[in-house]
């Protein structure tokens, strides 16, 4: 866990070791192993990031990277100031937010995707399952 940004510590309590429960539910739900990088940031560097790796020149909420390295699942990357603004519009709590998101990013990780319609529903139900495991609302509910 990086803490690069310290505005996290306002915006969820202990958000390193919420990450890191999200992160390990999510391996265990995929059924893999390895370790993950999670860098908790803010918009500008995941901005760099993105604009770098992924040719698009904005921040997002977070952004996985594949290591290809034995042992190595990769790294997550999430912007604090587009984590809390999706949080507040779709009024959830940042910290469940945040937890869905790593969860999302470890999947991804994992060998999860969400580009063909059954690949979204089987991650979704995923996410769905690893928030219920961590105590959290399901980040699908509500969502058309």
């Amino acid at each position: 866990m990086i803490l690069a940004a310290p505005g996290w510590r306002a915006a969820v309590k202990r958000p390193e070791a919420l990450a890191r429960r999200a992160a390990e539910a999510a391996l265990r739900e995929a059924g893999a192993s390895g370790a993950i990088t999670v860098l908790l940031t803010d918009d500008s560097e995941v901005k760099r990031l993105n604009s770098q790796h992924r040719a698009k020149v904005k921040p997002t909420n977070v952004l996985s990277f594949p290591a290809g390295v034995p042992g190595q699942l990769g790294d997550v990357a999430l912007a604090l100031g587009v984590v809390r603004r999706e949080a507040r519009e779709a009024g959830r709590k940042t910290a469940a937010h945040l937890a869905h998101l790593v969860a999302h990013g470890a999947l991804h990780l994992a060998g999860h995707d969400h580009i063909l319609a059954g690949e979204a529903r089987r991650m979704e139900r995923a996410e769905a399952r690893i928030m219920r495991r961590l105590g959290l609302p399901n980040p699908w509910r509500g969502v058309s």
